[in-house]
């Protein structure tokens, strides 16, 4: 037979089991596979804060996408370089004007902007798709013209959902835009010597332990006053 004011936090006790058990499988992280836009600034790749069709860039400047599977733009994998393949030598290639627009003489009224294609690797490639070689190409477009504009030029076909997201460059992925991977696939794969960046707990962890502290506090509470 339960005792008198023991009920309640045996009850308290199972909903905090459940909400500890639910809340653990919200915390694994969820990939995203798209390509991503990057700026070379100062020899360094940062993360684009401007999309592609809306993005202007100056003469000279250096852009990059990359393909793969990512958390977030902080966990994003970056346009590979000279020294990232240096491995694989038909595929290396310098990631700085002069070399990749050597061979495009500056326009009177127009803008020399030279971009590198990462196409990824296999283990972030699609079902059934093989990544091509990255690739480097200078864009001599209009001065006004986006870098979506200076794509274009370069590495047709491109593809975009309704919303104007970037799917695919150069008809790379045939399919699929901005896809969700099940969180048994390993992310930033293309990233084998280093661990995805970590950024905190998820808001639904924060949450379920918010909850757990209501529900304890209820639970002391209602102790006392039958206690009183």
């Amino acid at each position: 037979m339960t005792r008198r004011g023991t009920t309640t936090p045996v009850l308290v006790l199972a909903l905090l089991l459940l909400l500890l058990g639910g809340t653990a499988g919200q915390a694994q992280a969820v990939g995203y596979r798209y390509w991503s836009f990057w700026d070379l600034t100062g020899g360094k790749w940062t993360y684009a804060t401007q999309g592609p069709s809306t993005a202007r860039p100056s003469d000279g400047d250096v852009q990059g996408f990359r393909f793969a599977v990512s958390q977030d733009s902080q966990d994003a994998a970056k346009p590979r370089g000279k020294a990232d393949l240096a491995s694989d030598p038909a595929s290396a290639f310098a990631s700085d004007l002069a070399s990749i627009c050597a061979k495009t003489p500056a326009q009177h009224g127009k803008k020399r902007v030279a971009l590198v294609i990462d196409f990824g690797t296999t283990a972030d490639a699609p079902s059934g798709e093989t990544p091509p070689s990255p690739r480097t190409a200078c864009a001599r477009v209009p001065s006004d013209a986006t870098t979506a504009d200076a794509l274009a030029s370069v590495a047709k076909p491109l593809r975009y959902d309704t919303n104007a997201l970037l799917c695919a460059i150069a008809g790379y992925p045939r399919t699929g835009c901005g896809d969700q991977v099940s969180a048994t696939k390993p992310t930033a794969s293309a990233r084998p010597q280093a661990e995805p960046a970590h950024h905190g707990p998820s808001v639904g962890l924060l949450a379920g332990v918010a909850a757990v502290a209501l529900l304890g506090a209820a639970a002391v509470w209602q102790a006392r006053r039958r206690r009183g």
